[in-house]
């Protein structure tokens, strides 16, 4: 059993890590008061992560792909 499915897909270029990374950090921070921490880093990192799959490897636009979609806030505890 996989701890974590997105790593069975493959790995990313410490380059495309680094900037995976700066994007987590920022959307982190700008989120940092909504609550329900865990589930929003979770997201976040998921969003990015399909991003970057996709080829997308600018940190800024990287973080705009985990701040788009519906407000963590309204996730559901099981997502």
């Amino acid at each position: 059993m996989t701890i974590n499915p997105f790593a069975e897909q493959g790995a990313f270029t410490p380059e495309a890590t680094a900037a995976m990374a700066k994007a987590f950090d920022a959307a982190c921070e700008e989120l940092r008061d909504v609550g329900h921490l865990q589930l929003v880093r979770k997201l976040l990192a998921q969003r990015i992560i399909v991003a970057a799959r996709k080829g997308e490897l600018d940190q800024v636009r990287l973080r705009a792909a985990a701040l788009s979609g519906s407000p963590p806030t309204k996730m559901s505890p099981a997502a």
